[in-house]
Parts: C-alpha cells; structure tokens; sequence
C-alpha cells in the first residue's frame, strides 16, 4: 500500500461495450490506475460485437481487471473515497454487469456509488491531461456507437447539439471494412490502407440531412453516415445493392475506396464542429472516443482549427477508446457535486 498522501481516490469501472476496464484516479485528474481488458479477439469472428459474448466476458474478467487496477495504484479497498459506475449507454447486459459489482462494493464498503454516463466521460478524457481547464469548449464524441457534438460549460454543464441519425462513425467504419474484406475493428483497419490509396479517387457524398416542406432547419443539424456507406456499397457492387460483394483480391481500387471513404467521413466530422465551435463563440474544440484516434481525423481537425484561431485537444490514444480513468476522472466531478445515487439505481441502454 501507499504510504505517501493520496489524495481522494475514486475506483472506476466501465463495461458499456467490449471492454472490461478499471481505474484507480486520485483528484479528478490523477491516474494512478487503467486497467483494460479487451474482448476484440472474441468478436473479430464475427465482424462486430456480439452482446451475449460481451456479457459473459464482463463476468469472466471483471473482478481479475478491478483487482489489477487496485495493485497497479498501490492501494485496496480501505483507501478508496467512492465507487464511479457507466450506467448508460451501452449493452444491457454489459452495464449491468459493472453496475452490480459497483454496488456490491458500495454496500460491502459503505462507500458513495456515483453513476456516469459513458459518452459525457468521453468528453471529459480529454481534459484530464490538460494543463489548463478548456472550458467552455465544444466536444466531440465520435465512436462506433456515437456521433454526437456537444457545448460543455464545465465538467456536469454539458449539452447535447448534434448527434446522428443513423450510423454512428465508427459503426461505418466497421461495415466499410467487411465490404473490403478487412479485419475487425475497421477503424484501423480501414486506416491503415488509407494510407496506400489517394482520398480525392473517389468523389463519395459529404452528406447532412436537410429539412422537409415546412420543417425549419435545425441550428446544428444531424450527423448521418448511412448514405455514405451505401455509396461504398453501390461503388463496390455495381448498381445491383444484393449482388455479392467481390472477393477483396477482385478490386483494383481497394486502398481507394478506403481512403476516399475515411476522408469523406473526416470532413462530415470537421466541418459541422468547427462551425459550431465558431457559431458558439468557443475557443476550444475537444475530441474523445475511439475514432479520435484516428490520424487523418486528428491531422485535418487541428489544421481546421489552427485556421480560424481555435484549440484542439484530442487524449492520448490509451484515453480515446473506452477505459475506466474517465469514469473515475468525471465520477470525481460528480461526487463532489453531491452526484450521489443510491443502490438501486439502474442501468439504461440509452442516452436519455
């Protein structure tokens, strides 16, 4: 155990998805502790996940994980100040996995359980390894179940403007890779032969849902990724959407394709952000969840933004996909704001 001054300790443990993850973070901002355990070599087989999979991982791993993250820190039971839970959204049964060892834990401790919601965490990974506060800021969340842009005044002030009415970016990402033939996860898969083709080959849509007759436009509108993958579809199929889809050796543009796609979801990414971070009057633009990790998105989000004068923070790639430092990290926020729930409290597959 530690014997130096720790500070106050929040465990944190996130299992929305295909993750089981723990962390240990002192402060709010401190991390001491990640500990994640990754399910990809259970769904690669199946080109995504499969819930019943997840769920069963979830059990398998979750006690080894939190036990890892508590040694990792140096510290037990006795020192930890709260226990910070993902509630929503995600798997059912995935979250309630987390959710009942975070209120086991709580009761056997006599500890405050502090719900989290997963996608404003993801917001708030990537403040914890800023020098300074970025708020207020505009955020985007964009992962394979998420597309969404929010104005976050603070850690707990935080409001959605933005988010997508259909595929999640990621989510195109990993259905682009399997028309391609490529491994799951697509987002690297799909980045990484990018890198052989030219992103101007393919004139793929940049697409934002307009208004019906009478409908008034929306200040931000939705995000929208499935015309785009439907493009992909029609490109690699001909116009006939049931013929097969050509073995990967049978097209000659493969690396194209992918790269013409990845920069047509990069640009229905900045743009919207930018605009709304410079509608809103914001001077700083942060990014978090899995497809931030991705280079071209990074590359031409910072160039966009260093153009008209705006910060981008992105988080370290480790902090970008889902880990258990962000639910503590804002679990910490929550507690200190009396954010307090009791043992009964549930678990939502939703974002409401």
């Amino acid at each position: 155990m530690r014997s130096e001054p720790m500070g106050e300790l929040v465990l944190g443990i996130e299992s929305s998805c295909d993750e089981t993850a723990a962390a240990v973070v002192r402060d709010g901002r401190g991390i001491l502790a990640s500990v994640v355990d990754s399910q990809i070599a259970e769904h690669a087989p199946f080109g995504g996940v499969v819930p019943e999979i997840a769920g069963r991982s979830h059990l398998r791993s979750i006690l080894p994980v939190i036990d890892s993250a508590l040694a990792q820190a140096r510290c037990g039971l006795d020192d930890i100040r709260a226990i910070a839970v993902t509630t929503k959204p995600g798997l059912i049964g995935s979250l309630l996995v987390g959710l009942s060892v975070a209120r086991a834990l709580a009761f056997a401790r006599g500890l405050p359980l502090i719900p989290v919601d997963h996608i404003e965490a993801h917001v708030y990974a990537a403040t914890m390894e800023c020098p300074r506060s970025p708020y207020p800021c505009a955020a985007l969340v964009v992962s394979g179940g998420h597309t969404t842009l929010y104005k976050a005044l603070s850690p707990l002030a935080i409001e959605r403007i933005s988010t997508t009415l259909d595929d999640a970016a990621g989510e195109a990402f990993d259905k682009v890779a399997f028309l391609l033939g490529l491994p799951y996860p697509g987002g690297p898969s799909v980045s990484k032969l990018a890198l052989e083709g030219d992103p101007k080959r393919i004139a793929f849509p940049r697409y934002r849902p307009r208004p019906g007759p009478g409908e008034t436009a929306p200040r931000f509108p939705p995000f929208s990724f499935s015309g785009l993958k439907t493009a992909v579809l029609y490109h690699l199929r001909g116009q006939d959407a049931a013929a097969p889809t050509p073995p990967p050796e049978a097209i000659a543009d493969r690396a194209h394709v992918a790269a013409s796609f990845q920069e047509a979801v990069v640009d229905a990414l900045v743009e919207p952000t930018i605009r709304a971070a410079r509608e809103l009057g914001l001077a700083t633009v942060l990014v978090g969840g899995g497809v931030a990790c991705n280079r071209r998105l990074r590359e031409k989000l910072q160039q966009a933004a260093s153009d008209v004068g705006i910060n981008c923070v992105f988080p370290s790639p480790a902090y970008c996909t889902d880990n258990a430092a962000m639910i503590a990290g804002l679990g910490y926020q929550r507690w200190k704001a009396g954010l307090v729930a009791g043992l009964d409290v549930d678990a939502s597959s939703s974002c409401g």
